[in-house]
This record gives structure tokens, sequence and C-alpha cells, in this order.
């Protein structure tokens, strides 16, 4: 069998980060790279610090130099964070007959805020015999897909409590601008009453994919988001704030159900909170029969997690059948420690 193709849209941190994954399994090839500006005709191999050895080398080009018909298993779509910036992207991909799985917070699960969207995205995935995924470490793991896990073992749910405290640092330019880091309060302030800040994009995704899958209908969703203003000045590779500017948002979220609060979501993060001795974890606190109290400290990193999530999901990406798919339409998320190769069905063909 041929080894499972895979192309990068996007060679920031998340991107580059993949590329490097990939080039320590078995049974799978990167095949092309897409970027823009000075990472155009590029070695990905000299983007991530990576020797070539003996395989052939992969030019970062644009869009219609890489994507060719039927020329990948799969893209990996590192660019955007919501489902209408980078709908073209994903119709450009699978209309050339290549799987999609992206990083778009949005893209856990569009249908919460992007219903419409969604379903042109499940009609293209399905008249061209593909499939498409939003997946990372949050939305597509941590406050979503281990909840409702968590809740395999109950025999009622009464609450849901969601709390991840995490830190920032891993992350790109663009998670940086859209966290507000290093802004002053008041600009942060002027950029929360211009809904120029997104904060967290993915809690109505994640409280909607839970909701769904344990059968409750969603009245609303609520969310709000506060700055983190640091006392120290915090060095992050992509992100800087001097004392007394904005560090990090502390955000919340609700939702409702039968008019009631049934999920809560809590999710402070900032750059380099080791700094300032602030602990980070991942916790699942479900009020129910029986109760669950499932506390990760400190945090799965979500640099690496998120690079882990997308990579690990390509077998179950290509397993699956034509449409727009989410973490709770698949099988569970794992490593890969032996060859891609032998994760695929035999029944989905590779490309030759």
């Amino acid at each position: 069998m041929q080894k499972v193709k895979v192309i990068i849209w996007g060679m920031g941190a998340m991107g580059s980060g993949m590329a490097k994954m990939l080039l320590k399994k078995q049974g799978v090839e990167i095949v092309g790279a897409i970027d823009i500006g000075a990472k155009l005709g590029k070695s990905v191999y000299e983007l991530v610090g990576v020797e070539r050895e003996d395989r052939p080398d992969v030019i970062v080009g644009t869009p219609e130099e890489v994507i060719k018909e039927k020329c990948a298993d799969v893209c990996l779509c590192v660019t955007d964070s919501f489902t209408a910036k980078a709908f073209d992207k994903f119709k450009f991909v699978m209309e050339k007959g290549i799987n999609v799985i992206s990083s778009a917070e949005q893209m856990a699960y569009p249908q919460a805020q992007e219903p419409e969207l969604a379903k042109k995205l499940d009609r293209i995935a399905k008249e061209n015999g593909v499939s498409i995924l939003g997946t990372g470490i949050n939305p597509g793991l941590i406050m979503d897909l281990l909840v409702v896990v968590m809740t395999g073992c109950c025999e009622s749910v009464d609450h849901i409590l969601a709390k991840r405290v995490n830190s920032l640092s891993p992350f790109g330019p663009t998670v940086m601008e859209e966290q507000g880091i290093g802004l002053t309060l008041d600009e942060f302030n002027k950029k929360i009453e211009n809904d120029e800040l997104s904060g967290h994009v993915g809690f109505h995704e994640s409280i909607s994919m839970i909701a769904e899958a344990i059968g409750w209908n969603v009245d609303k969703i609520t969310q709000s988001m506060e700055p983190i203003v640091t006392d120290v000045d915090r060095k992050a590779p992509y992100g800087f704030a001097k004392a007394g500017d904005v560090a990090g948002v502390a955000m919340k979220a609700e939702g409702f159900i039968d008019g009631q609060v049934k999920i809560d979501m809590e999710h402070p993060q900032q750059i380099e909170p080791e700094q300032v001795n602030v602990k980070t974890g991942d916790y699942v606190i479900i009020k129910g029969t029986p109760n669950i109290n499932m506390v990760n400290s400190p945090e799965v990193p979500g640099g690496i997690g998120t690079i882990a999530m997308c990579v690990n999901m390509i077998p179950q990406i290509i397993n699956a059948k034509p449409g727009l798919k989410t973490m709770i339409d698949l099988p569970v998320p794992r490593a890969i420690m032996g060859d891609m190769r032998d994760l695929i069905d035999s029944d989905c063909k590779i490309v030759k």
C-alpha cells in the first residue's frame, strides 16, 4: 500500500508542528505545503529545521500550484479560526477529491454558529466523496469530547462544568491577536466594545457538541470575557505583555437547557502563567449519578495537543463516510505509534 499523502495549508506554528510530527511517523508522507509571502518557494524541511535525507523535497507553493485532483489523501488546513473565513479553502480542497482536517475552532461543530455553511460543507463533501472534520485540543477534545466520554459512565447527568486553565505561549501571532495579548487595558476595553477581540473561539461549539451527544436541547448560550492584567513583563515566542498590560483573558460560558444553566465553562488563558504562580489544568466536573471529578494538572499543552489531534485523526477521516463530521461522529483519537497505513480500512483507497 502507498503511503498516506498529506498536504499542509498554513506553515505557521501549528502547521510547522504538524509537519515535524508527520516526519517522525511511519506510512505517511508530506506531498505539499501552502503558505503566503516569504515562505513561498521555501523547502518545508528548511522551514521546520529537519534534515531532508533521501526524501523528495517539498516546496511551499500557492493553492493552485499544490492542490491538484486527488493528489493527496488529506489536507490539514491550519489557517483560520472561523468557518466563514476558511470556507473557500475547504471548498477548493474538497472539490479536488481530498479530505480535510481543519484546526479552525468553529469547525469543531460548525452547526452551532454557521448552520447554513455546515450544510453546504456537508453537501460539497458528499458530492466529491470526501469528508471534512474540525478538531484540536479545545474545542475538539478537552472541553467537549472528553466531557462526553466521561458522561459514558453516568446513569444520569444534572450539571456539567468544564474548566481549562492553560498557557497561550505555544500559539502563534494570530492567537495572540485574538486574545488581546500585549494591549493596554484601555485598548482592550475599546476592542471589546467594538467586537474586535474573539478571545477563545469554541464555547458555542463545545456546548452544542456535548448537548447533542447526550440528548439535551440548548435554549441559548452566553459568554463573557475579562482581561488578565499582568504585574510583571511576560514574553512568549509569539507574544509580549509588559507589566500593567493584558497577558490573557478569563472567559466563561453558560449553556441553558429548559431555562436552566446545565453546562458551565470556565477558561482563563494567558501567556507564561508560571511566572505568576498560576497552576494550569483541565477539569471535568459532572453532577449526576455518579458524580465525576476529573482533574489533570498541569494542562495538556495546547500547542502539541492541537498538533497531535489533527495528525492522529488522519486515519479516522480517511475511513469516514463522505460528509461533514465532528468528533462525536468518529472513533476516538489515539496516538499512532505504528504504521499509519495499518489504521486505514481495507475498503478505503488511498491515492496512488
